[in-house]
């Protein structure tokens, strides 16, 4: 995003800058599925109202995946013991 508005100076398209990323950091990009889609909108508990984070949340449960992140919410979610989080 601060690409998109100018407030990062970048040489590279977004796209080539994440092929790139994935790449080098050897990682696996997972697809988001109807059935992740589906299950965010119907996720247990007091959950984030955020629907990205939502998406990620049921995608970490789907694929029983561990969420690293600062973001309050999700850490509370996750709290609650409806997904896992770890704090950074």
């Amino acid at each position: 995003m601060l690409v998109s508005k100018g407030r990062l100076p970048s040489i590279r398209t977004p796209e080539r800058w994440f092929e790139e990323f994935v790449e080098a950091a050897a990682v696996t990009v997972e697809g988001v599925t109807p059935r992740i889609l589906v299950a965010a909108s119907h996720l247990p508990g007091a959950v984030h109202n955020d629907p990205v984070d939502r998406i990620l949340i049921a995608t970490a449960r789907e694929r029983d995946l561990t969420i690293i992140t600062r973001d309050r919410a999700i850490l509370a979610y996750a709290a609650q013991g409806h997904a896992r989080a770890i704090a950074c």
